[in-house]
């Protein structure tokens, strides 16, 4: 009986813990969760969609909330609303600008240059100081001057 309670418990913590996070003071950064979103013009199914986005793991700004929906900002600055359970609170940046961006060994100009990634790159995003962030395209990991990605800065 022990077992099954704990098992219960950290269940229910497992799916709370999306929930919670999106239960946030607004604005703050959150990423696309679903293979396939619906941006709406209002927060309800009974309004038009206006954009389907179709890549996980795009971060947003989330700049309202409305019960079980939140309006959103992508990297394009176009607004809408979407369902929350379909946002993930695991940050993510995008590469922004029209060249792309130098991941270096260290958060300085001078450090060693291991990757290039072109504009529209999405990637985990570490700590950021100083003007670099941490940044991680699937385990190329290195530092990217912090104006050079949607999602670092506060939101």
């Amino acid at each position: 009986m022990k077992t099954f309670l704990a098992i219960l418990l950290a269940a229910l913590a497992l799916f709370a813990a999306p929930a919670q996070a999106q239960e946030r003071d607004v604005p703050y950064w959150a990423s696309i969760r679903a293979s396939e979103l619906n941006m709406r013009v209002g927060p309800s199914r009974d309004y038009k969609v206006s954009w389907v986005y179709r890549r996980p793991g795009l971060p947003v700004k989330v700049v309202r909330v409305m019960e079980g929906w939140r309006l959103i900002q992508d990297p394009d600055g176009e607004q809408g609303w979407v369902v929350a359970r379909l946002l993930s609170p695991d940050r993510t940046a995008m590469v922004i600008g029209t060249e792309p961006a130098a991941l270096r060994d260290s958060p300085d100009d001078t450090g060693g240059l291991r990757w290039r990634a072109a504009p529209g790159v999405v990637g985990v995003i570490g700590d950021c100081s100083e003007g670099w962030c941490e940044f991680d395209v699937d385990g190329r990991r290195g530092w990217v001057r912090q104006g050079r990605l949607f999602g670092s800065l506060e939101p």
